[in-house]
């Protein structure tokens, strides 16, 4: 059952008051008698602990998780180890 802050208008008494979301909002206040209790809107008052929802629901969204193995080694050259270009022919001179 929620928690809900009231508090007079007239008074300024305030109280939190354990309720079911059906009961009636109270109007009377308890400390003068007269009708100006109000409810007033407040933060939730919950927290997020531990592992949560969020980590573990949504967390990877199905897909397989990645192999810790070390890549295979390639036993080709490596690219450092190109043979180099041949250089260019030279021009020939128009005359």
């Amino acid at each position: 059952m929620p928690i809900y802050a009231y508090r007079c208008v007239e008074c300024d008494f305030a109280k939190d008051v354990l309720q079911r979301m059906s009961d009636p909002v109270l109007t009377d206040c308890p400390a003068c008698g007269k009708p100006g209790f109000r409810k007033q809107v407040t933060a939730a008052g919950f927290q997020l602990k531990g592992t949560g929802w969020y980590a573990t629901d949504f967390k990877n969204s199905g897909s397989k998780p990645a192999d810790n193995k070390p890549a295979a080694k390639n036993d080709a050259a490596p690219a450092s180890a190109a043979p180099a270009a041949t250089p260019a022919a030279p021009a020939a001179d128009a005359a």
